[in-house]
């Protein structure tokens, strides 16, 4: 699969989507860090398929504080668009309302992201998490 991605500029614009409409500080706080992420999903040695790509993504955004504010928004809604452009926009929905619990837990360190990857790879292929995932995350979250 050739996966599509995208710049810089389209995330700012995001970012500046969601701080208009939700507040906050506008703004990017380091772009080396956001283009660092942006060019590192593009690495497939690395980043070889959607879920590996879509988790760091997301754990970058959200940990990585490039933006002055609504980093957890936009490592949610950055990668939903993510899985659109790649032809999963079935799926965003389900992402969006799971991820929304998950980004607060990943920014209090209570989710790494080892446990992020095996989330996001239930909410992409399994109609529901397993039992054994509900175990992780409660434990994770103790």
């Amino acid at each position: 699969m050739e996966f599509k991605y995208f710049d810089v500029v389209h995330a700012l614009e995001v970012q500046n989507y969601i701080i208009e409409h939700s507040g906050g500080r506008k703004g990017i706080l380091n772009q080396g860090l956001l283009e660092s992420v942006l060019e590192h999903i593009q690495n497939d040695l690395y980043y070889p398929n959607l879920e590996d790509k879509l988790c760091h993504l997301f754990f970058s955004i959200n940990k990585n504080h490039a933006f002055n504010d609504g980093n957890k928004r936009s490592s949610i809604s950055l990668s939903a668009y993510f899985l659109e452009i790649n032809g999963a926009d079935f799926i965003v929905t389900k992402y969006i309302q799971e991820m929304e619990n998950v980004a607060l837990y990943v920014a209090d360190n209570k989710i790494d992201k080892e446990l992020l990857h095996e989330i996001i790879c239930e909410i992409l292929y399994k109609a529901e998490f397993s039992e054994e995932l509900r175990f992780k995350v409660a434990i994770a979250l103790m």
